[in-house]
C-alpha cells in the first residue's frame, strides 16, 4: 500500500472541516478541532489560500472555502452533460435568431468552445468546437470573468491583448465593463475580437448559482446590430436560452 503524505491529509481535513458545520472559522478553532499546533495549521491555511482553495475574511480573520475550489468543484458537472443539456436550446436559438450559437466554459486561461451550433442558412463554416476563445474580449469571456472570480482573476492578471482598435485592454475600463455586465445580466462583443464579427452572450448557472458556462449567439455585425448596438431581440433570446439550460443543470428560476 502507498504510503500516505501527512500534509495532504491535514490539508484535505481542513477543507472538509470548512465545507461542514459553521461558514467561517478562526485559526483556533480550526486547530483545536483537527488537534493541530496552531503554526501548522496557520501554514497550511496559508498554502491553501494561496492556491485559492480557501479564503480569510479582512475584518474578522475567519477561513472559508475559496472560488478556486467551488469552480473545480463544478467541473463534477461533466462538459458532456453540460453540452447535452444544452442541444436543444441552442439548436433552437440558432433556428429562431439565424445566427450560429457557440457554447464556452473556463478553460485554462480562455474559453474552451464545447458546442457549435450552425448558422442555418447553409452557408460554409467551420465548426469551432475546441477552439479557444479570450477573456477579455469575447462576450463569452466577459460573461464569464464577470460571474466566475477564477475567470475575472484571470482575465485581470493576463495581457488583454489589442485584437481590434475596438478591444479594451485598460484594467480600470475592463473592471467597469464587468460591473455592467453583472447588472444587466449579458455581455457583448461587438468588433472587439474579430472585425465584422459581433455576438452577445449570457451565463449558465448551477443549482448553487455557480457559472458552469455561457452561450453566445455570434455573426455579422451588420445583422447582429443596430446603430451600433446588439439588438435587444437578440439579447432577450440569448439571456433565455441561457435561462433554460440552467434550469435544466438545476438551477431553478431566476
Amino acid at each position: 500500500m502507498a504510503k500516505s503524505i501527512q500534509s495532504l491529509q491535514r490539508a484535505a481535513a481542513v477543507l472538509r472541516l470548512l465545507a461542514g458545520g459553521e461558514r467561517r472559522l478562526g485559526l483556533s478553532d480550526i486547530a483545536s478541532s483537527l488537534g493541530l499546533a496552531k503554526g501548522t495549521a496557520h501554514g497550511i491555511l496559508r498554502t491553501l489560500q494561496a492556491e485559492g482553495f480557501v479564503e480569510q475574511d479582512a475584518v474578522s480573520g475567519r477561513y472559508q472555502l475559496g472560488a478556486e475550489l467551488l469552480r473545480l468543484g463544478n467541473s463534477y458537472l461533466d462538459v458532456h452533460e453540460l453540452r447535452s443539456r444544452a442541444l436543444v436550446w441552442t439548436d433552437d436559438l440558432a433556428r429562431s435568431s439565424g445566427e450560429s450559437v457557440h457554447l464556452g466554459v473556463l478553460h485554462l486561461e480562455g474559453v474552451l468552445i464545447v458546442h457549435h451550433v450552425f448558422r442555418p442558412d447553409d452557408s460554409r463554416q467551420v465548426l469551432e468546437v475546441g477552439a479557444m476563445q479570450p477573456l477579455h474580449s469575447t462576450a463569452l469571456g466577459k460573461v464569464l470573468a464577470a460571474y466566475d472570480p477564477v475567470a475575472r482573476g484571470e482575465a485581470v492578471r493576463g495581457a488583454r491583448e489589442q485584437l481590434t482598435v475596438r478591444t479594451v485592454t485598460d484594467l480600470e475600463q475592463f473592471e467597469a465593463i464587468l460591473e455592467l455586465t453583472r447588472s444587466r445580466g449579458w455581455a457583448a462583443d461587438v468588433e472587439e475580437t474579430w472585425e465584422g464579427v459581433a455576438a452577445v452572450a449570457a451565463p449558465i448557472h448551477d443549482r448553487r448559482r455557480m457559472p458552469v458556462g455561457a452561450i453566445a449567439l455570434t455573426g455579422a455585425v451588420e445583422r447582429l446590430c443596430e446603430g451600433g448596438d446588439v439588438r435587444p431581440e437578440l439579447i432577450t433570446a440569448v439571456r433565455e436560452c441561457a435561462r433554460s439550460v440552467s434550469r435544466d443543470v438545476g438551477a431553478g428560476r431566476f
